[in-house]
């Protein structure tokens, strides 16, 4: 319980701007004392380019209309995916933006051999190389597209590492995100997560 309410508090835009808050849902599995839970909750993400504390590179951010970022997308690493998985996928979603939400960024198609992304994997061919694809985000491009929320309110951006246990996904580089979620959640065995905050 009490961990309960320190990720909430932690993940409360209110509670700064540009601040970056880790929220590692796994502790939900934990909470449940279920073996099937407890395994799960051993696969985690992390970020050298997300510390928390610390306000969000502007070589993160949108790099059109009036943001101006640089548009490169996080380095992200993984441990603990369970022994099945075939192949792994990479999500970002704004959920404080009408509707459903704003898809930033989908990525499927990565080897169960590789534990990380380096920086602007998206934009330096990185995601190419090792076979996998990008959905067409909600900016209407191809791959990663950065924060750039309204002026006001910090929104949340929900980065989602999926251990899958299917390699086929049958996608294609553009297909839209949407898609690519629906392919994604069907073979998901795990999944690990990190949240942070931007507002301008």
């Amino acid at each position: 319980m009490r961990l309960t309410r320190l990720a909430a508090r932690l993940a409360d835009p209110s509670s700064g701007r540009s601040t970056i808050v880790f929220v590692l849902l796994c502790a939900v599995a934990i909470a449940s004392r279920s073996p099937h839970a407890l395994a799960e909750s051993a696969f985690t993400a992390k970020s050298s380019d997300l510390i928390a504390g610390k306000p969000v590179s502007p070589s993160l951010l949108f790099d059109q209309t009036d943001c101006k970022g640089g548009n490169r997308s996080p380095q992200l690493s993984w441990r603990g995916a369970p022994a099945e998985t075939r192949s792994f996928a990479v999500t970002i979603v704004d959920p404080d933006a009408p509707g459903r939400g704003w898809w930033h960024w989908a990525v499927a198609g990565i080897p169960a051999s590789v534990t990380q992304l380096p920086g602007n994997a998206s934009a330096s061919g990185a995601l190419r190389t090792m076979g996998a694809v990008e959905a067409r985000n909600d900016f209407d491009t191809d791959g990663y597209g950065g924060p750039c929320p309204p002026p006001g309110k910090p929104h949340r951006y929900v980065i989602t590492v999926y251990a899958l246990n299917s390699d086929d996904l049958r996608l294609r580089q553009g297909r839209p995100a949407l898609m690519f979620e629906h392919e994604i959640r069907a073979t998901t065995i795990a999944s690990a997560q990190l949240v942070f905050t931007y507002g301008r």
